[in-house]
């Protein structure tokens, strides 16, 4: 079954079945670097939602999919990652179409997802229990892992399938059935994947994948009183919304959100790396990401040197046709962000920050004038600036410069965000030191990668809370059971009547 860059008509995944919104209705998804429509996709209603959870539940209560050996489940999670991977090169294109990212940025993302479900497929047979000291003599105690029941699973248009297979993979390792909506901008994956779920042998109603525009729909799940979890990737003004809601029937949650990610440069670092490094750190997915090093702070006695060897960089990436292998930047997904990023850069400006390169849209040339591109951008900011200190979510760099390590170290702190950061240092004790002092869920040292299934990932503070791609995961996707067992020959008699 060959995946397809683009379809006629979407439908509706529930209950291992295809089918369109109730109502009928459609929207058009279009490709961000042309305006080109690509499908018309199923618009669900809040009743679609019912029936989606309706499904779930009834495949969560049957117990086919949750009391299945965890060897069997594996065995299907493994497949579906077998499946992804013979299926990468379509889609890693359907993804560059639907999303607007690069096309390398797109291969290597399927790799990380097929790498995802392989972890998951592994960690299924080891959601483990205790062993207790037993509470008295004759007793004897344990706990059991057990699946938390239906997750509505909501992800966000940046890294729609990644994002989707770091939330299902888990559940499905767990036991859990799902719920999934993809952004309304991005579907399309999400729907292969259900069509590659399906093919690998998933029982009926396990994955069900809805579609549509607008923010009614996300607010369906999340009210929903037979979800029992929502997994919710997005901003924080929306997370906590989304954590507002689900406590109102006291649902399980995890939030992975919004971040404002430093890298600090010491002037014992590797200059070159560093740039290096932070060139990625900030403008991978046209810097459309919750973990990008956006700050980029720099010691004094070195910012000249790296800010001259890093705008020099910068002005030669390639902003460009997505589908180039040679692009680097691509384009900006929704034109909300699009407007978003603008309005961000002309704030600069009127803070008098100082524009080191870029700061305006970029012109690709023929065939892509309805799309929407922006050069690479970086400024020279104050910590107090917005732009210091709001995410911008787009290919936009600021540039502080810090005095001494404890400066460094305050000023990485002074954030709502936690989520990310890069230290670059040759100082393997300041480094250290450094990575302690950081109140952020992840710290890379000398290198802009910080991502990989098996290592968790999340954030402090208004970054979120929970933790994703580890084995400590599946914990949020199962509740913990004690039993306590008498085993003594003599019969119990409390009330010795």
């Amino acid at each position: 079954m060959a995946v397809t860059a683009a379809a006629n008509k979407t439908q509706l995944f529930i209950g291992n079945q295809w089918g369109g919104a109730s109502d009928g209705a459609t929207y058009d998804d279009t490709n961000p670097a042309t305006g080109a429509v690509l499908a018309q996709v199923a618009n669900a209603s809040a009743g679609d939602v019912d029936r989606a959870v309706k499904s779930a539940r009834e495949a969560f209560e049957r117990g086919k999919w949750a009391t299945m050996a965890a060897s069997r489940r594996a065995k299907i999670i493994y497949k579906m990652a077998q499946l992804i991977g013979e299926r990468a090169a379509g889609i890693a294109l359907l993804e560059v179409r639907d999303n607007g990212k690069t096309l390398g940025t797109a291969k290597g993302e399927v790799g990380a997802i097929v790498d995802c479900f392989e972890f998951y497929a592994g960690a299924a047979t080891k959601n483990y229990g205790n062993s207790l000291p037993g509470p008295m003599p004759n007793y004897l105690a344990q706990t059991v892992r057990e699946a938390v029941g239906v997750v509505g699973a909501i992800v966000p248009w940046n890294f729609p399938l990644l994002l989707a297979s770091w939330k299902v993979a888990p559940a499905l390792a767990a036991g859990c059935t799902i719920v999934l909506k993809p952004a309304g901008q991005t579907p399309l994956t999400a729907l292969e994947l259900a069509k590659i779920a399906l093919e690998a042998g998933l029982p009926e109603g396990v994955l069900n994948v809805i579609t549509g525009e607008g923010r009614d729909l996300g607010q369906a799940i999340v009210e929903h009183p037979g979800i029992d979890k929502i997994a919710f990737t997005g901003s924080t003004a929306t997370g906590k919304r989304v954590a507002a809601t689900a406590a109102q029937t006291v649902k399980r949650v995890t939030l992975e959100l919004g971040g404002k990610s430093p890298s600090l440069v010491f002037d014992d670092a590797d200059v070159t790396q560093a740039v290096n490094g932070a060139l990625y750190g900030i403008f991978y997915n046209a810097g459309q990401c919750c973990e990008a090093r956006s700050r980029l702070l720099v010691q004094e006695n070195v910012a000249d040197e790296f800010i001259a060897a890093f705008t020099e960089k910068a002005a030669k990436l390639r902003v460009g046709n997505p589908e180039d292998a040679q692009t680097q930047i691509g384009a900006i997904t929704t034109q909300e962000q699009y407007d978003k990023i603008k309005s961000y850069c002309e704030i600069g400006a009127g803070e008098g920050a100082t524009l080191l390169l870029g700061g305006g849209p970029a012109d690709i040339g023929e065939g892509f004038e309805e799309g929407k591109f922006w050069k690479v951008s970086a400024y020279e900011t104050q910590p107090s600036h917005r732009l210091s200190r709001e995410e911008v979510f787009g290919p936009v760099a600021s540039i502080t410069r810090f005095k001494n390590e404890a400066e460094a170290i305050a000023l990485a702190n002074d954030s709502e965000y936690g989520l990310s950061a890069t230290i670059w240092s040759q100082n393997i004790g300041r480094a250290n030191r450094a990575a302690k002092a950081l109140r952020t869920g992840t710290v890379a040292v000398n290198t802009p990668y910080a991502v990989f299934p098996g290592i968790p990932f999340g954030g402090y503070k208004q970054s979120g809370y929970g933790r994703e791609l580890g084995i400590e995961t599946m914990a949020a996707y199962s509740e913990t059971k004690s039993i306590i067992t008498y085993i003594g020959e003599k019969p119990i008699d409390p009330f010795g009547v």
